[in-house]
């Protein structure tokens, strides 16, 4: 609640910044000399509620959406056992992490993959592939899971949520502003909004969503290695280690759907890797490895 109380805080101080700043360089000086009844108070207020909303709303059902998208089935009471023996682990790390019993669950793939979502640490939800069960060492899927926990304890599912409404909020703001002076200042429109206004707008804001994209991804980016560190500490660094060889000998990672690709193990993403939420296998190997030689 603190972590997203401060994020919201900082868009807030933010939006009031660039306001100010455009007003200092004349911006709505300029629009209202040229009949522009924007209202740049209001331009501020629905860019937060649209760039938040979605992020936010996302955020509390991604729980619901990770079941339905992956077909992940919650253990409620584990048969077998490897669903004993999962549980167990994750109860035991869940301790250790200091957070409540995430739900756990298994979804039908053959590839070795596994993720982490939910609103808050102490609602969540941890899931693991069967493919992942099938071909993994015990040792190496609990260090997975350990790096899907220390997703879960470090609250990476609202810190990135929180960053994708603040880009946001940038996004339709300053889309908007650029509408408004192409729509106005160049094109002299006097009536309303006219075609320049809402052409210029979609251009922008698919040019800054491309752009905002790269902002979340290095984030994404970034907790993976603090994950990978949370899962060698849960279950040893050799463990962790293996488990990513392990992953980087896949040569084709069957992608979990796109909205949960930033909390699973691996993820090839594209070509460029400015757009991948996962940084290459061999350097969070060589991160885990060069943090081994520092320890000893």
């Amino acid at each position: 609640m603190k972590r997203m109380f401060l994020f919201i805080m900082t868009n807030i101080a933010i939006m009031a910044v660039l306001s100010i700043t455009l007003r200092l360089l004349g911006v709505d000086s300029i629009l209202a000399e040229n009949g522009s009844d924007l209202n740049i108070q209001a331009l501020v207020i629905l860019s937060g509620v649209i760039g938040f909303g979605g992020s936010i709303i996302s955020l509390f059902m991604s729980k619901w959406m990770a079941k339905r998208m992956t077909g992940a089935v919650v253990i409620t009471h584990p048969k077998t056992n490897i669903e004993r023996w999962l549980v167990s682990t994750v109860e035991k790390q869940a301790k250790i992490v200091g957070i409540k019993m995430p739900e756990v669950a298994i979804f039908p793939s053959p590839a070795m993959n596994a993720f982490a979502t939910g609103a808050s640490k102490n609602n969540s939800l941890m899931a693991v592939s069967q493919g992942l069960l099938d071909t993994m060492s015990q040792g190496e899927v609990e260090a997975v899971v350990g790096h899907e926990m220390s997703h879960i304890a470090n609250g990476d599912m609202v810190t990135l949520a929180l960053i994708q409404g603040v880009v946001n909020t940038f996004v339709v703001f300053v889309s908007r502003i650029v509408g408004h002076i192409v729509d106005r200042v160049i094109l002299k429109n006097q009536r309303g909004h006219g075609i320049g206004y809402f052409v210029t707008v979609m251009i922008t804001q698919v040019i800054l969503s491309i752009l905002a994209s790269t902002i979340v991804m290095y984030f994404s980016r970034r907790r993976e290695f603090i994950a990978d560190t949370g899962g060698a500490d849960l279950a040893g660094h050799q463990n962790m280690i293996n488990a990513l060889k392990r992953l980087g000998q896949v040569e084709e990672v069957e992608p979990l759907p796109e909205q949960m690709a930033a909390f699973g193990i691996n993820d090839k993403g594209g070509i460029m890797a400015l757009f991948s939420s996962h940084p290459p296998i061999e350097a969070r190997i060589k991160a885990l490895e060069n943090r081994v030689v520092s320890r000893s």
